[in-house]
């Protein structure tokens, strides 16, 4: 619940329309279906001690680990500290046997890093976690850079929800993959999970 006003933050940066604060409560707290995640660099955490808070929410492009992924139920209250060390969120609703993907959002600074294919691939994760057979999301028809990563985890278009946008009116893809307990899938998510992380780490 500490962490909502941060999420909050990064979405209205990166998104035209947002949820509002009391959206993401009640998922925290109402839905348990709902499962959220923050994306922390812990070097903003490290530094914010040393130096001014406007040096220490710059991106550090040469040193991006070590990163961790947390989930969104802290049992305890997070210092400031740790709400500025949150560079991004993502969640996704488990219906059935499907995951539903509600959101993912990185904060601009950190955008083109390999991290939003970092939470993707986390999101994925999950979804073998908790059960489900496919995984399935809505996106915007004109994000092209979104569906390249979606169709490079084997995300295929099945269908279109007119003018689901509120902001603007416009149409939404949706994408869904093939049956990740699949032999076939589970080996290509596992390649492009390992070469991701060789990536990330390389950084």
């Amino acid at each position: 619940m500490s962490d909502v006003p941060r999420v909050i933050e990064i979405e209205r940066l990166a998104y035209p329309s947002t949820w509002p604060p009391s959206a993401y409560r009640k998922e925290l707290q109402d839905n348990r279906w709902a499962h959220y995640i923050v994306l922390r660099d812990k070097q903003i955490t490290e530094e914010r001690s040393v130096v001014p808070q406007q040096e220490a929410e710059k991106p550090r492009k040469n040193r991006l680990f070590p990163l961790s992924l947390l989930p969104s139920r802290p049992t305890i209250t997070v210092p400031a500290p740790e709400l500025a060390s949150i560079i991004g969120f993502a969640g996704l609703w488990l219906m059935v046997d499907e995951a539903h993907v509600t959101t993912i959002a990185m904060h601009p600074d950190y955008r083109r890093l390999g991290l939003g294919e970092f939470m993707l691939v986390s999101l994925i994760d999950i979804a073998y976690n908790i059960g489900a057979k496919w995984v399935t999301l809505e996106v915007r028809v004109s994000n092209y850079t979104a569906q390249n990563l979606y169709r490079k985890y084997g995300f295929r278009e099945a269908g279109l929800r007119h003018r689901y946008y509120s902001d603007n009116q416009e149409d939404a893809l949706i994408m869904w993959t093939d049956e990740i307990n699949s032999p076939s899938y589970k080996q290509k998510f596992q390649d492009l999970k390992a070469r991701l992380m060789q990536k990330l780490e390389a950084q």
